[in-house]
Formats: structure tokens, sequence, C-alpha cells
């Protein structure tokens, strides 16, 4: 997998779009089956959530696929103008297509947070610099810490959070509105921050900041001499992290905890590609390791025969196998 620099994209590369939008959807359920029709019908993979306060997700397709993903959304109800997101590789980072339904397209766990009704004041990436260089600003990345350690903020606050739902408890024991005046908060597209920046404001705290369009935006616009950016954006797809030019960065992941490692961690001993790394291997059971062994050998088999193991292109494979072995045992039948 190459990433490709927007200046050098072709029609054969592939769209990776990171898109939400906090809206009404009441009927959100009858949504999935004609969303799902229309990214399998344009080749577009990757995960969409739906729920009735809106849509989040990531997805690629080449160019020509994700535009007509986004014109046929454009033309449903309450969803036009949704907030997207690009970046571009010379291979899909996803496997398969989904669309799902939830209860919340982020999840906070807290009952009554609406970006809907109340939110943080949104500060264009070009103005962010200004704003948390202001000594009387705390920063505070929202993400979770298997992100934030591979890159974040200068001077941002880290919250130790191992998902979503913990910050909320995070912020009620260590932020105070009569203490912390103005609140500046990030993630990686902005949509985490819809909804801490809401439960923040609802807590009592006035001056609550939100990056607009998150780190990403920020990468996209804000010049590497200017950056106060540091390190790698950790991305939900199988690129794993992205750097400054939001290209694919230095980092793999180990498909047994899904943690992001370095080339350099891969040396170690407790590293075995598909079963094992530094982060997991003292979590990791005798029985799960023999399973994750024997999924990595399949996936090696597979390989070896230029098939696909995961996803779409595996699911087509072994409708191909089906349909041979019922073509043999006919032909059998017939002799």
């Amino acid at each position: 997998m190459t990433a490709v620099h927007k200046d050098n994209v072709t029609s054969e590369h592939f769209v990776v779009c990171a898109l939400y939008k906090f809206v009404s959807l009441p009927d959100f359920e009858a949504l999935r089956q004609p969303l799902l029709n229309v990214m399998e019908q344009n080749e577009v993979r990757g995960t969409l959530l739906i729920a009735a306060e809106g849509i989040n997700g990531t997805v690629s397709a080449k160019r020509e696929g994700i535009d007509n993903l986004l014109a046929w959304l454009d033309t449903q109800p309450n969803l036009d103008n949704i907030v997207t997101k690009e970046s571009f590789d010379d291979e899909c980072p996803f496997y398969r297509t989904k669309v799902k339904l939830k209860k919340e397209i982020v999840t906070m766990g807290v009952e009554g947070v609406d970006p809907l009704k109340v939110v943080g004041s949104y500060v264009k990436p070009n103005e962010w610099n200004a704003l948390i260089s202001d000594p009387e600003v705390i920063l505070v990345d929202t993400r979770n810490d298997y992100e934030i350690e591979i890159g974040t903020f200068q001077n941002a606050v880290d919250p130790n959070t191992k998902t979503f739902r913990e910050f909320p408890q995070w912020a009620k024991e260590n932020l105070d509105p009569s203490k912390h005046k103005k609140v500046a908060m990030f993630c990686t597209g902005g949509i985490r921050c819809e909804k801490s920046t809401a439960y923040m404001k609802e807590q009592g705290f006035d001056e609550v900041y939100h990056l607009e369009g998150g780190i990403l935006k920020y990468l996209e616009e804000v010049p590497k001499e200017e950056t106060m950016w540091e390190g790698e954006c950790f991305v939900f797809d199988n690129r794993v992290a992205v750097n400054h030019d939001l290209q694919k960065g230095s980092y793999d992941q180990c498909h047994a905890c899904r943690m992001p490692i370095t080339e350099e961690e891969k040396q170690k001993p407790e590293y075995m590609e598909g079963v094992s790394c530094h982060h997991c291997i003292d979590n990791v059971t005798d029985e799960q390791r023999a399973r994750f062994a024997e999924r990595q050998k399949q996936i090696e088999l597979a390989q070896a025969r230029g098939e696909g193991h995961i996803g779409n292109e595996a699911q087509a494979v072994l409708q191909q196998r089906k349909e041979a072995k019922k073509a043999q045992k006919n032909a059998q039948r017939n002799k």
C-alpha cells in the first residue's frame, strides 16, 4: 500500500473519505439497505454507522464511486452537506462493505448529550495554532491512549482513556469550570469533539473550543513549517496512521490486538505476525494464540494462491469454490 499525494491523484487511485453528520434520522433503520446497495453498486468499501442522531464512517473507492455515494446521500432527507475529509492511496484500505445500525454514531454512553442542541465553538485549522498558544487555554486530546501514543499536538493533555466512554468520567475528575476557563479539544476527524464539547457545555464550561474537521483537516490545511502537530495520526483502517502529508505513515498493526507497532517493535521476541506483540503477549491465552496462528496460516495460504482472505474478495472466492465443488459433484453424478 502506497500513499498518494493529492497533487498526483489519478482516476486509478482510491479516495479514502471520512464523513459524518449529526442530524435527526427518525427512520434510520429504513436507510440501511438502500445505502448498502449504493455502496456495493459503486464498489465502495468501509463501514458507515447510522443512528437516530446521524451518520458516521470512513469509506474508500475510486473517485467515481465516492462521488456517486455522496451524490446519493445528498438526495436523502437531512443528509445533504455532509462533512467530509479525503486522502488518497493506491490500494483500498478496507476489506468489507458494511452499514451498521447503532444507538449512537460515536459512543460516549451519556444520555441526553445532543450536539444538535449545544456544541463548542468551531475553530478553523488556520486559527488553531493561535488558540492553543494562549497560556489560558487547556488543550485536551479526546482520543484513546493508543492513538495519542503515536502523535498529538504540542502540550496537549492525555486523558489516558481506553475508550471514548471513559472520557466523561475523566473530565468530571480533572476539569473544573471555575478553574479551566478556556478548554480546547480535538480528535481525528471532529466527530468525537461534537459529543465531548456538547458534554462540556452541559457541565457548565463556558468557553469550549473544537478543532473544525479534526486533526485530518489540520494536516491538510496547515503547512509543515507552521505545524504544532507532533508525530503521526492514527486512522481506523489498514493504513494504521498517516503523516503530515496525509500519506501512510511508518506504523503497522498487530492483527491480534489491533495496536499500532513500529518496524523496530516487530523485531522484539514477543512479536509473531498475526499472533501477538509486546502490547498483548501477556493477555493472549494459549487457545487464542493457536486460533490466531491458524488464521495467519490461512491468510498466507490465500496470499500464495493470489486470493483475498478477508472481506468481499474472500466471499467471492468462497462462492466460486462452492460453485466449482457443486459442478464437480454434478459432473461425477452424470458420468
